[in-house]
């Protein structure tokens, strides 16, 4: 641990460390953090022995207090307890006072306790915690009451001009600002009004009240069921440092400065990983987009030359998992071998499937679709593939309700419902499901065979785009559907295309929205020759593993970058 005996000393290893801010995760939202913590430290900038010292100003606030309380413009404050040693956090430079915000303040209060009538029209503002911002009180949305209304409230909280407000009441507790409105308005007890006297600079005590030192004191012992609060009491005894009124303005204008310097690197950070962002989201849309080898094998080049620039950041290995999919189902990415055996051969063979499957009665005969028409392709594929209707080649079933009765808490065969899906964090159904069913002969019609995939049909989880490949037969509940790949179309290859499809745009419910047959058995389904599906699926769990590395190779270096900026902050 560096010792600090002078403000200068923290200040240079912060100057030094700013591109340490920079790389790491919530770096720069550290940086300004530690940037408050210093200043109330008294680290920021140096101590000047002329400045008249905190203990004479409160000296000078006390008396007038007691001119205010004796002009009957403030109340006779309550006496608040002296501050203990176990309650200073830190040792403050000599000049500076632990003060409690209550002794120091003209007047702490909050708004009214009961909503009062309010409108978008009406005589005067009425302000809550949603008006209020770090930059000030934000009028948007902001609505209004009447003046008897508005007497009353005034009456006791009366903001004016450069007064703090204070977020004491919910999940925002703890915004502060100055407030920037010069006309008079209401408030309501979610926020709090705090008049500092003229011996106090406005804006450090915005920072004060912004530093971590006091966000998580008065975020330790929020008391409240429904909506947690901050009382008044609780801020009156808070404590904060207290440096002479010329510091206070020299401390402030340092953190102007380098909070400025904070709101650089922030727009830097933000334009040089938009401009990553960028560049990677126009490469993978001329991979998908290349009609000729040439340009596809540029792009891909391209690609491989800046891997480490683009992919070190996770946005981009997210939109790589996603193109690897595309890429997959578009027939570019595994060769084609002219010795295989077309899509259209294959067809054949899964049309006889089908048709000895439907004499068998094991499956319905499927309702005749018409042909695919060129608009409805999305993309060319490759010689030897297929563009069909997912009818033709796979088997569509929805789910069925059972008797709760014969429903178990074990059995034969699992009964998975929609929110079963969520207990797994792979792609496969194996038996983790709440319910279990023992079937009659009757029954096993709606029994899913083992290399379904099933997805929610109805219902707000339609938007979870969840599907699970089935590994055992299971029974679906009505929200739930299923497709089941005929011979000849494998179900990792379907699943992988399944992926790139939104379930949720195929809604066509209205309150409740919902996805049926109409809407899947016409859907155009890109198939492969059966060998070529495989080589897909291989070429795509490589590919998926690489971005699984990738990913934990970015946790991983921005864990180190967290750890060393954690160190700086240890060491300032």
């Amino acid at each position: 641990m560096i010792a600090m005996s002078k403000p200068s000393d923290a200040m240079k290893l912060l100057e030094k460390h700013f591109d340490t801010a920079f790389a790491a995760p919530n770096g720069i939202k550290k940086l300004r953090e530690l940037i408050l913590t210093l200043a109330m430290q008294g680290k920021l900038v140096p101590q000047d022995p002329n400045d008249q010292t905190a203990r004479e100003l409160l000296k000078e606030i006390a008396a007038e207090k007691k001119r205010l309380v004796k002009e009957r413009k403030i109340k006779e404050p309550k006496p608040l307890p002296e501050i203990k040693p176990e309650e200073v956090p830190c040792e403050l430079p000599k000049g500076w006072e632990w003060v409690r915000l209550g002794t120091c303040m003209l007047k702490i209060t909050d708004g009214t306790h009961h909503s009062p009538p309010n409108s978008e029209n009406g005589d005067f503002l009425y302000i809550s915690a949603k008006n209020i911002k770090d930059d000030g009180v934000l009028l948007e949305n902001a609505t209004y009451v009447t003046k008897s209304i508005h007497e009353e409230i005034f009456a006791r909280c009366d903001p004016e001009y450069g007064d703090i407000l204070y977020i004491k009441d919910g999940a925002t507790t703890g915004i502060v600002t100055i407030n920037n409105l010069r006309e008079p308005f209401s408030m309501l007890s979610s926020v709090a009004l705090l008049k500092p006297p003229k011996l106090i600079f406005n804006k450090f005590l915005f920072f004060a009240m912004k530093s971590p030192l006091f966000y998580s004191e008065m975020r330790a012992e929020m008391t409240g069921v429904a909506i947690t609060r901050v009382t008044l009491q609780k801020m009156q005894n808070a404590i904060i440092p207290l440096p002479p009124l010329t510091e206070q303005r020299r401390i402030v204008a340092k953190i102007d400065q380098l909070m400025v310097r904070c709101d650089e690197l922030e727009k830097l950070r933000a334009e040089h990983g938009q401009k990553r962002i960028a560049a990677h989201t126009a490469a993978l849309n001329r991979l998908l987009g290349a009609t000729e080898g040439k340009t596809f094998n540029a792009t891909w080049d391209f690609i491989t030359q800046n891997f480490s620039e683009l992919y070190s950041v996770k946005e981009n290995v997210t939109e790589l998992r996603k193109a690897i999919l595309q890429l997959a189902v578009m027939g570019k990415l595994v060769p084609q071998d002219p010795n295989d055996q077309t899509a259209k051969e294959l067809l054949k063979e899964i049309a006889a499937e089908k048709k000895r499957l439907v004499k068998a009665g094991k499956i319905k005969a499927p309702k005749p679709l018409p042909d695919i028409k060129p608009e409805e392709v999305p993309y060319d594929l490759p010689k030897g593939w297929e563009w069909v209707r997912i009818s033709s080649v796979f088997n569509t079933t929805s789910g069925t309700t059972f008797d709760a009765a014969l429903e178990r808490d074990r059995g034969t065969f699992a009964y998975v419902k929609v929110g079963d899906m969520n207990l797994l964090g792979n792609e496969q159904i194996i038996t983790m499901s709440s319910r279990y069913i023992d079937p009659d002969k009757k029954m096993m019609r709606a029994l899913i065979p083992t290399g379904s995939i099933i997805f929610p049909k109805r219902g707000g989880a339609i938007a979870t785009n969840k599907k699970r490949i089935v590994q055992d037969p299971v029974f679906v509940d009505l929200n739930t559907m299923a497709i089941t790949p005929m011979n000849g179309v494998t179900t990792e290859y379907a699943y992988q295309w399944l992926l790139t499809i939104d379930l949720a745009t195929l809604n066509t419910g209205t309150s409740v929205p919902q996805i049926n047959h109409k809407d899947i058995d016409p859907l155009p389904f890109p198939l492969p020759p059966l060998h070529e599906q495989h080589r897909i699926v291989a070429m795509i769990d490589q590919l998926i593993a690489l971005c699984d590395e990738l990913g934990k190779h970015i946790d991983a270096a921005t864990g180190k970058q967290s750890t060393l900026l954690n160190a700086v902050i240890a060491q300032v």
